[in-house]
């Protein structure tokens, strides 16, 4: 996993601040892979209940993490029970590490 002990711990403070303490934080895409360089951090967010404002939520995370680390590019995906089936959300489950 490429990110810092510190950017992990911005991730989770700023997930659960914002969508609360049953909310998991999971890093995606090539973040995850210690052989690749350079790239965004793709979280992907998983909520124990619907979120009436996905899209927003998203945002607010994301700008979040950015006050505390530092201005990147943070792409955040949003899944909860009510969240329908897709080819991203898969492969993001797929790949998804714990931060």
């Amino acid at each position: 996993m490429r990110i810092s002990p510190q950017v992990r711990a911005s991730i989770r403070q700023a997930t659960e601040e914002v969508a609360g303490a049953g909310a998991r934080a999971l890093l995606f895409g090539s973040r995850v892979h210690d052989d690749l360089r350079g790239g965004d951090i793709d979280l992907l967010v998983e909520l124990p209940a619907p979120a009436e404002d996905a899209l927003g939520l998203s945002v607010r995370i994301a700008a979040r993490i950015q006050r505390q680390i530092g201005l990147r590019k943070i792409d955040v995906l949003i899944a909860d029970p009510a969240s329908p089936d897709s080819p991203l959300l898969r492969q993001a489950r797929q790949d998804a590490v714990a931060v």
